[in-house]
């Protein structure tokens, strides 16, 4: 039995977590511009990659006797040799496929990894030193604490790896996205910072938010197991009852004197091997759910600031209210949507149908915006980057008047549909009020 239904939820989860080609570009962008590289967008899209750092070079080109000396990895042996330039490569896996002329960057490159291995040694101590950032929303005004939780089976392998941001705001601990850090505009400033947050309690948070993500890999590991048990052991149990069977023919058969010496030779030694297996399937059934976490390990903090400017804050109230008309929207609709705007993930409703994707059942991911009348509104650098992945399945919604008379424009696939201005200094994608006005479907 094949739980389709469940495999097509498993892999929509992978798509809204799993990080996606857009930030491991912005990631590489950055880092290589830091390290003194240089790159052009080409006209086409792809990206050409025309210098690379002798510090980049030199950490991929160590010798292996060096690296054994050290410590350090051998690049060559595990990753490959690093090129001079890229002409024309590309951060998404599918884009690559299909353009096998395409240099495809991503973890496990041996550049991206080396530029990885270079900022490790060049900022990991000033990481947990900490750094300032603002919001631009105005909505943080706190401490965000980076933490790496790991879980191990009974093997000793790692069961599962998670990177946790804690934002502590001196009342209370809440665990949010890592990707919200994409939403904060880094600030050049030196001065050291007297804070009452300490890490002790974050710390704590950090081993039950380990523990918590334990429970998570148990149960899908118990669901494993419990497939494992009523196929795998199931089977061997059959095959050996089976052969169980045979050999009592087979041992009366020698007892009236017949030749048959070889054929239970092999059937013995054929159930031989499946007790075998059967007991090595038990052990690892058993160990595969036998989990457990060690200490997460502290990677840095930032301490993000309101901004002082009133341009881009957002206003709970009004966006509750925008949300309230979205989700009621959704369910006119005949979709079940779902409030996940705490979360972090680049959109506010994840909106399921209930007919096949193809009848124009698939989930959609909305993002809400709410104006108290009317205006431009943003759209964040994590929005973007999901709305760009998600194309026709993101749905921007605009709540204008949102107070006295609301009322809702929907957008589709926004990053295409749209014209935006880009804001480097506060890391949005503002979308005038005409735009939106004129592209939106009123409702």
């Amino acid at each position: 039995h094949i739980d389709y239904t469940r495999i097509k939820e498993m892999a929509e989860k992978a798509k809204e977590y799993r990080m996606i080609p857009e930030y491991v570009e912005e990631f590489f962008k950055r880092a290589l511009q830091i390290a003194g590289g240089k790159f052009r967008v080409r006209k086409d899209g792809f990206i050409a990659i025309d210098s690379i750092p002798y510090e980049i070079r030199k950490i991929a080109d160590l010798p292996v006797a060096s690296a054994m000396q050290t410590g350090e990895v051998d690049f060559k042996n595990r990753y490959g040799s690093i090129l001079k330039s890229y002409p024309k490569a590309t951060f998404d896996k599918e884009i690559a496929f299909k353009n096998p002329d395409a240099e495809f960057i991503s973890f496990g490159h041996p550049l991206f990894e080396a530029l990885i291995e270079w900022i490790n040694r060049n900022y990991f101590t000033k990481l947990q030193k900490g750094a300032v950032f603002e919001d631009p929303s105005g909505r943080y005004d706190g401490v965000l604490w980076f933490f790496e939780g790991e879980v191990k089976d009974g093997k000793g392998s790692i069961a599962g790896k998670r990177l946790m941001a804690i934002y502590d705001n001196g009342k209370e601990l809440n665990g949010v996205n890592p990707a919200i850090l994409w939403d904060f505009v880094p600030q050049d400033s030196n001065e050291p910072t007297k804070l009452d947050i300490t890490k002790e309690k974050a710390q704590e948070y950090s081993i039950d938010a380990v523990s918590a993500y334990k429970q998570e890999i148990f149960k899908e590991r118990k669901r494993q197991g419990e497939i494992k048990r009523k196929y795998g052991i199931k089977s061997l149990e059959y095959l050996i009852g089976e052969l169980d069977v045979d050999l009592a023919e087979l041992y009366e058969r020698e007892a009236r004197g017949e030749k048959v010496d070889i054929a239970i030779r092999n059937k013995e030694e054929r159930k031989r091997q499946y007790e075998e297996t059967l007991k090595t399937l038990q052990k690892e059934i058993e160990q595969e759910i036998s989990l457990t976490i060690s200490m997460p390990k502290f990677l840095g903090a930032i301490l993000v600031q309101p901004t002082t400017s009133k341009e881009m804050i957002s206003n709970e109230e009004i966006e509750m209210i925008g949300m309230v008309i979205a989700m009621g929207y959704e369910k006119t609709q005949g979709r079940e949507p779902e409030d996940v705007s705490k979360e972090n993930l680049g959109f506010d409703i994840r909106s399921k149908g209930d007919l096949p994707a193809q009848a124009g059942g698939e989930t959609r991911y909305i993002e809400v915006k709410a104006r108290k009348d009317e205006g431009q509104i943003a759209l964040t650098l994590n929005e973007w980057f999901k709305a760009k992945r998600f194309k026709n399945q993101y749905w921007l919604y605009v709540v204008a008047n949102a107070v006295k008379n609301p009322i809702l424009y929907i957008i589709n696939n926004p990053t295409e549909n749209l014209k935006v201005q880009e804001k480097v200094e506060v890391v949005r994608f503002v979308v005038p009020l005409e735009e939106w006005k004129n592209k939106g479907v009123k409702v």
